[in-house]
């Protein structure tokens, strides 16, 4: 994933000065080794803070290393206003970890109380309004906080991501697809940029490019990627065309930001101008980590960007679709486990998913496009879809929402795609979520989320969930289980 921030992490330990400041510099150095061992790369500050002299030594420190997310190690008690305010002064992500106590033996002149330095820590944290990831438990031998430091690591590669990203939209969202639309300005309060432009920008550097020589190298990686499924030959120059165009907005486009993403129109007028469907292009550009969402979805832009980076995978935009015919679900009930009828559904797109995450790919053309466009003829100006089936895996199913009044909202629901053939069109696949009915009803229904869902492989819900909370989004909702009644749910169903 050339198009995520690599986490330049530093660890620094804090002493309160009534406490031995070896204690804290001995405890960071096992830190250290133990987060070696697990092959994760870490810089240790050897200023370990007492004051604020020293808090703001650690941060010419760690800007002089290159580090961008920070772990502030209570080795003791900790000063509760210099380590909040190094936090403060940092300018990445942070976390905040303390030490446990080890041995008996040193609980007569050795003992930490850092279990009782990060209550003072969360304090002052509040009062400074920095939102700092703690762990469920942040306290812990070397090798456990080691464990925890790891988990960090995804959470700060999406907020680093975040604050350095652009998206560019191309052209309105469809007026039937006018759910997909929210402000955008909460994405500027994140720190990512919006460059809204026209279709006819798009069009004329597409026109531009009509005979620049890269296209018949991209023409045959793209013949090559496709393989025996390359079955409209005849379209890939114009999706060549469309690539290079992109890439080429983006490079020149890109200013201050260091990391794209993409929400294209794609119909019904993309069709008739272009010339073809935008699908394959985009699953290629999301196959190399930069998302490319459908209809305009800023939103769902971003949500593919955030599961890339906590995933280090491409990931997808799926419509929620539709559901399981009870002849398919009774067909496939061996190897349906505990999913109920109503915990399985399909996910669906023209063919926007990248091609590692399919099965039988194959370049087609959009039956419902066709239908509508060109539906006396061969397909012509509708070819460009990547079609198969959704691998079997386990997934993640992801969106991060604006609401009409500018309050970001949040949903994560972990699954997987089953090994189940769906029987239709486009890139497609059964995914099943448990108590996914509920969900639908009590969280996409009642909370008003749109029919896109970003949908990364690997189960990555603890990380998102701490990155949103990071981030300042307090309404996360998940697939609650039945012991647990959502709160507008009717108690006498």
């Amino acid at each position: 994933m050339k198009n995520v921030p690599t986490v330049k992490l530093g660890i620094v330990a804090v002493s309160r000065d009534c406490f031995p400041i070896t204690l804290s510099a001995s405890r960071r150095a096992a830190v250290v080794d133990q987060v070696a061992k697990l092959g994760l790369p870490i810089t240790e500050i050897k200023t370990t803070v007492e004051n604020e002299k020293d808090a703001i030594k650690a941060l010419a420190e760690l800007n002089a290393a290159g580090c961008n997310a920070l772990v502030v190690y209570l080795g003791n008690f900790g000063p509760e206003g210099p380590e909040t305010i190094l936090a403060q002064k940092f300018a990445g992500p942070s976390m905040f970890v303390a030490a446990a106590e080890e041995t008996t033996s040193g609980l007569a002149s050795d003992r930490g109380d850092a279990y009782c330095g990060m209550l003072n820590a969360s304090y002052n944290l509040g009062l400074r309004g920095v939102k700092a990831y703690i762990p469920e438990y942040p306290v812990g031998t070397p090798a456990q906080v080691a464990e925890k430091i790891a988990e960090f690591f995804p959470v700060a590669k999406i907020v680093i991501g975040i604050k350095k990203l652009k998206i560019f939209a191309f052209g309105p969202r469809p007026f039937d697809f006018i759910a997909c639309n929210a402000p955008i300005k909460p994405l500027f309060d994140l720190g990512v940029e919006v460059q809204e432009n026209s279709e006819l920008d798009l069009f004329a550097n597409f026109n531009a490019n009509a005979n620049d020589s890269r296209i018949d190298k991209v023409v045959a990686d793209m013949a090559a990627e496709l393989g025996h499924g390359n079955k409209q030959p005849g379209i890939l120059r114009k999706l060549a065309q469309l690539e290079i165009t992109l890439e080429d907005w983006a490079e020149k486009n890109i200013g201050a930001s260091e990391y794209v993403a993409f929400a294209n129109k794609c119909w019904p007028a993309f069709q008739t101008q272009f010339g073809c469907v935008p699908c394959y292009v985009n699953s290629r550009l999301t196959g190399r980590g930069i998302p490319v969402a459908c209809e305009t979805d800023i939103y769902g832009a971003l949500s593919e960007y955030i599961l890339t980076c906590a995933t280090d995978l491409p990931p997808t935009l799926l419509d929620i679709n539709n559901t399981v015919p009870q002849d398919m679900f009774d067909a496939n009930r061996a190897s349906l486990g505990e999913y109920s009828a109503t915990d399985i559904f399909m996910g669906f797109h023209c063919g926007n998913t990248p091609i590692c995450h399919l099965d039988g790919a194959e370049m087609k053309y959009q039956l419902i496009m066709k239908r509508l466009l060109e539906p006396d003829s061969d397909p012509d100006i509708t070819r460009g879809t990547l079609e198969g089936v959704l691998k079997s895996g386990n997934i993640t199913l992801f969106r991060l929402q604006s609401t009409a009044s500018c309050e970001l909202k949040s949903y994560i629901a972990q699954g997987e795609t089953l090994k189940i053939d769906p029987k239709s069109f486009g890139g497609i696949g059964v995914i099943g979520i448990k108590e996914m009915a509920r969900f639908y009803r009590h969280v996409l229904i009642a909370k008003q989320y749109p029919h896109h869902a970003g949908m990364g492989y690997g189960h990555v819900g603890k990380a998102l969930y701490s990155a949103m909370k990071m981030l300042g989004v307090d309404d996360v909702a998940y697939n609650q289980p039945a012991s647990l009644p959502y709160c507008n749910e009717n108690p006498f169903v």
